[in-house]
């Protein structure tokens, strides 16, 4: 199909590989989210009578024969397409001729881009948000078998005072649980549909938005239709910066791991399974997957970066700069999914030896608890620092395990409150769930092709 925009003249081979790029590469992406807004605003055409009742149906089986087509990886975009919009549309035209160069009325490729990546990312959040809450479960699951494991805690990388291995399991777990609920109160915010702003300006039609915003399932219409164009980018850079807490977490979780893992620690293992071999050092069993992943937080955080600087300063109204920060959003999106499930699957097969982590926690690891005796026997706390630091010496070790017991504050390793983070848990979970099972009975009442998601 000529591109949506063509007049009396044929774009400059040169040009239109400079507009393109790999634009119609990264919208098969958002061929299933384009199909699920188009059955909308059919249905809205229909509403107020620019489509006829056979028209409505027939634009709707064929937008359900892209979908299909879709998920056997037989719906090719291709350059001189220029994105999956105009595929869209050529192939209902070519199906159902002038009920196909209808579908359009009302609507700018700029509003159903949007309309199409609001779908896209609304799931994208629920997915991250499931794939992190999974992670967290693991990490849960590992605390639940290692509650009186002690382990060294360290500051500054030192040995410092006695920890255990669901302390440190469980603070990341509430990190990544804290994180997944601040992507889920985005999920608010990214719940509002575009559809219907065209332009920026809105139309002259009695286009009802409301209606088509319930038909695919948003909460509410993004009100002023030059804010819904404006906030292109926003949102993506939203999403991303969001995504990359929960990868700055999981980093941070790789460099333990890879510290602790190493034989001089021997704290656990990886499995074999995950490590990576040598190409001359036939004895190596590398944890590139831990260094990869210190990588891809930085290269997660640089998509919402590209973002952030391509709509920066850019004036009212549609720009096509706009069309460059689809790739970096899909592309930070793919990657931290990516780099939490392969953590979850890390973490699922970690192997803790308890013995080294006990023969781990040596005498000095009790200094302050020593202090804390003598406080509790009458001293001043400075006096009774200053005695122990002097002398060292004398510090004595004790079993681990009671040394945890005698920590009973909340969230202490003696009183780690896991039922907490497992109802935390539940609740973030149930919410997750719930939401995508509300999208996939919308969508496959829109597009009965649609079974579950548009990812």
């Amino acid at each position: 199909m000529a591109k949506l925009w063509q007049k009396n003249y044929t774009l400059d081979s040169m040009m239109e590989h400079f507009t393109v790029r790999n634009d119609y590469i990264y919208d098969e992406e958002l061929v299933v989210s384009d199909a699920i807004g188009s059955a909308a605003h059919a249905k809205g055409l229909n509403k107020i009578g620019i489509l006829s009742d056979e028209e409505c149906r027939n634009l709707l089986a064929g937008l359900d024969r892209i979908v299909q087509l879709r998920q056997s990886d037989s719906f090719p975009i291709t350059v001189s397409d220029e994105d999956c919009h105009t595929a869209i549309e050529g192939f209902l035209t070519n199906e159902l001729g002038d009920a196909g160069k209808k579908i359009h009325t009302g609507r700018s490729r700029n509003d159903q881009v949007q309309t199409a990546l609001r779908i896209y990312m609304r799931e994208a959040a629920l997915k991250l948000s499931s794939a992190s809450l999974g992670l967290s479960a693991s990490l849960i699951n590992l605390a639940e078998q290692n509650k009186d494991v002690p382990m060294p805690g360290r500051t500054h990388m030192q040995i410092a005072m006695p920890s255990s291995v669901a302390l440190w399991a469980l603070s990341f777990s509430e990190e990544i649980l804290e994180e997944t609920g601040m992507l889920l109160s985005l999920y608010d915010v990214i719940d509002q549909s575009p559809l219907g702003s065209a332009a920026s300006y809105g139309v002259t039609l009695p286009l009802d938005r409301e209606y088509t915003a319930s038909l695919m399932g948003f909460r509410k219409v993004q009100n002023n239709v030059l804010y819904a164009n404006n906030s292109r980018g926003k949102f993506e850079a939203f999403f991303l910066d969001h995504a990359e807490y929960i990868a700055l977490t999981i980093s941070k979780l790789a460099q333990d791991l890879m510290l602790f893992t190493l034989p001089e620690f021997g704290y656990f293992s990886l499995p074999r399974e995950l490590c990576t071999g040598s190409s001359i050092m036939p004895q190596k069993k590398n944890p590139d997957g831990l260094e990869l992943a210190r990588s891809r937080t930085s290269l997660i955080g640089s998509c919402s970066m590209r973002v952030k600087s391509i709509i920066r300063a850019l004036p009212s109204g549609y720009n096509r700069d706009f069309q460059d920060t689809k790739e970096p959003f899909i592309e930070g999106f793919r990657s931290a999914l990516e780099l939490v499930m392969i953590t979850d699957e890390m973490i699922q097969g970690l192997e803790v030896h308890p013995d080294n982590l006990i023969a781990a926690c040596t005498s000095e690891l009790y200094a302050t608890d020593r202090v804390m005796e003598k406080v509790l026997s009458g001293g001043n706390f400075r006096d009774s620092y200053k005695d122990v630091g002097l002398n060292l010496d004398k510090v004595q070790g004790e079993d681990p395990v009671a040394s945890l017991r005698k920590r009973t504050s909340v969230g202490t390793a003696g009183n780690l409150m896991i039922e907490k983070d497992e109802t935390w848990l539940a609740e973030l979970s149930k919410r997750v769930e719930g939401e995508m099972g509300r999208l996939s009975s919308i969508y496959s009442s829109l597009i009965p092709s649609v079974k579950e998601a548009v990812l």
